[in-house]
């Protein structure tokens, strides 16, 4: 199992992100955060800004075509994409995740 993160500014927008991405069956689990209070530098400048936390659980095989629905649905220039692989998942939470976030049989 994979765990993605990124964030984005309305807690409306976190909401369509993850409603999109389980109609579609891209992961099995959105978890909406916050606001949190994020810090960096943006085109030379510190900024500080409200955010909401989206963190996606999600299937190997369904990492590309998730990436790839997030950066072209992002609100931002340059959204945040970070997955890392859990090393220990329980194998009651695996089987869920297999079996509501594969296609669904014709």
């Amino acid at each position: 199992m994979l765990i993605a993160w990124t964030t984005v500014s309305q807690r409306a927008e976190a909401e369509r992100l993850a409603t999109d991405i389980i109609d579609r069956r891209l992961a099995a689990c959105v978890q909406i955060e916050g606001p949190v209070s994020s810090h960096y530098r943006w085109e030379g400048k510190v900024e500080r800004t409200e955010e909401f936390r989206l963190c996606f659980k999600f299937l190997p095989e369904q990492a590309v075509a998730l990436a790839a629905w997030v950066q072209a649905h992002h609100p931002y220039e340059t959204p945040e994409w970070i997955v890392v692989r859990a090393s220990d998942v329980g194998e009651k939470y695996l089987s869920w995740a297999r079996a509501t976030s594969s296609n669904p049989p014709l």
